[in-house]
């Protein structure tokens, strides 16, 4: 049944009893049982019957362990959220459609080292092979289509976008963020067009095509796509945004799909991970395909799968994917050594799904937990200062700063570094680690096996008189959208219609960087004239502007 929060105080005699996995002599297993329940609550305790919420469900060996429901499904009909409501999943939903991939290439229907353009001729020819393996491992190099859409003032949530809509971004991309299979970039285009591939392919649509083959199969009843926003679905919970005024609607009116747009319980999530225990869509070989990770081109191993992450936990293997899309927040994860499973749904963008499922999964790991914590060693705060300063990126222009607090090495934004050499630092949670070398030289190896290279570069102030060299019009014919830049008193200002005005903070030399839109790199020709910019974001490496002519 549904529980909203309602948290009873916690003995710390079961939290004792909880870290050993055993009932003291008098205490009765049901007790331990609510005891565990409680701490479960306690994770959930901020989510009221005046705010969004959350869901979450455990299935230990094959069984549900738990199931709980916390705060709002609908402020405006005051709806509680129960553990029936459905949610939308983000990229939780990418596993799905990596496994409607799966079941064509075991029909013999296609491989998953076929070319995408054997399926998808809108795609253009980059003059080397991008795989649907590519896709599906983030390594085909292919741009975010919501990025190139933000970067021309139409962010995703603000317009509604369809399938045909990224083909036709897709098809106007004149290159690739890199060779396809060199790096590790994360696409949800690379992930739409694997749902189009299913759909041509299969002769169903994509959402039929899931139904009939592993929906219903498995049991998973309350579970659909959003390939129409439109539709009325019994049960959803509508998504919100906390702003400083309180809570505000914020749900994703678009059609697109694969990428993300599945609508689900967490108990049809738990019995989708059960699937990986007792197969009843696929089969071992199916399954083991899909939790192996993807390898470069040269060989080197990555963490993400066939829309999966593989990774370890506090010591132990861990398989899951977050999600994220409008204000909805999802986590599924599978500790398959533990059979144990944990889902978490919310319908608050501030909803913390990844930590609570975490969480979570800590009360029912207990004692199986392994320490793995990075040890520090003693660095001088010399040597701490010789590291701070700005970097720039080898490959994106992209730059991280680092600054010196005593014996402390802290990234502009973020914790301190954990130092384990007087030259090597890492993160506290571990998985990314920072390698300085006496020519102002970073490596920073991400967990994933990614390396990127930067180099020191100097910060810029540039006067208002050299900033004049950089005004004029710009045009992306990839993005279709016109830039102005201005000079404003002191600032750099980028323009774009209708009203956006976005102050150009000087980053090096020729570098900006500009909110809600990412890094602007201005370009230059032989004489040292300014030709043009690249907007740099996360997914999106280098969308080029060229400067327009003006009259004669």
């Amino acid at each position: 049944m549904s529980r909203n929060t309602n948290v009873r105080p916690v003995l710390l005699a079961f939290a004792l009893v909880l870290a050993l996995g055993l009932a003291p002599q008098g205490v009765s297993t049901q007790n331990v049982s609510q005891s565990l329940d409680d701490k479960v609550d306690a994770v959930f305790a901020p989510w009221t019957t005046s705010t969004p919420g959350c869901a979450v469900g455990v299935s230990s060996n094959g069984s549900i362990a738990l199931q709980r429901a916390y705060g709002m499904a609908d402020l405006e009909h005051d709806v509680r959220n129960t553990t029936d409501t459905i949610f939308e999943a983000g990229s939780v939903s990418k596993q799905f459609t990596a496994a409607a991939v799966l079941l064509l290439a075991r029909d013999g229907k296609l491989s998953l080292d076929d070319p995408v353009r054997k399926y998808v001729a809108e795609l253009p020819d980059y003059g080397r092979p991008l795989l649907i393996r590519h896709m599906l491992n983030h390594t085909s190099g292919l741009r975010d289509w919501g990025e190139i859409e933000s970067i021309a003032g139409w962010p995703r949530t603000s317009r509604v976008y369809t399938h045909a809509h990224v083909l036709d971004i897709v098809s106007r991309q004149k290159a690739l963020n890199f060779e396809p299979g060199t790096k590790w970039s994360y696409s949800n285009t690379g992930y739409n067009l694997a749902a189009i591939v299913v759909a041509r392919v299969s002769g169903q649509t994509f959402a039929e095509f899931c139904r009939t083959r592993i929906f219903e199969p498995l049991g998973m009843t309350r579970t659909s796509w959003r390939d129409d926003f439109k539709r009325i679905v019994k049960g959803r919970a509508i998504a919100y945004q906390q702003t400083k005024e309180g809570y505000r609607q914020q749900m994703p009116f678009e059609n697109v799909h694969g990428n993300g747009g599945l609508l689900t319980t967490v108990g049809d999530l738990l019995r989708w991970n059960e699937n990986f225990f007792t197969p009843k869509v696929g089969d071992e070989a199916f399954l083991g395909e899909q939790q192996q990770a993807g390898r470069f081109n040269d060989g080197r191993q990555h963490d993400y799968a066939l829309g999966l992450y593989i990774r370890t936990y506090k010591g132990l293997r861990e398989v899951s994917h977050s999600g994220s899309t409008a204000g909805y927040r999802a986590y599924l994860t599978r500790y398959p050594d533990q059979h144990l499973s944990v889902a978490v749904l919310c319908n608050a963008s501030n909803g913390m799904a990844e930590r609570y499922a975490h969480a979570v999964a800590d009360l029912y790991l207990g004692d199986k937990i392994v320490a793995t914590a990075p040890t520090p060693v003693k660095v001088t705060a010399q040597n701490v200062a010789a590291r701070a300063g700005m970097y720039r990126n080898t490959t994106t222009g992209t730059v991280q700063t680092f600054v010196a607090e005593k014996e402390a090495l802290r990234p502009q934004s973020g914790p301190a570094l954990i130092p384990l050499s007087d030259t090597r630092f890492a993160v506290a949670a571990g998985g990314r680690t920072y390698e300085f070398d006496v020519k102002g030289g970073l490596r920073v190896v991400a967990e994933n096996g990614t390396v990127e290279t930067y180099e020191r570069v100097q910060p810029a102030r540039p006067t208002p008189e050299q900033l004049k060299a950089f005004v004029g019009s710009y045009a992306s014919d990839e993005a279709e959208v016109a830039i102005q830049v201005i000079v404003d008193g002191k600032d750099l200002k980028l323009a774009r219609r209708p009203d956006t005005s976005l102050v150009l903070a000087p980053l090096y030399e020729d570098a900006f960087s500009a909110p809600t839109l990412g890094l602007v790199r201005f370009r230059r020709g032989g004489n040292g004239r300014v030709v043009g910019f690249s907007v740099v974001v996360d997914r999106v490496w280098d969308l080029r502007f060229e400067r327009q002519r003006t009259g004669t």
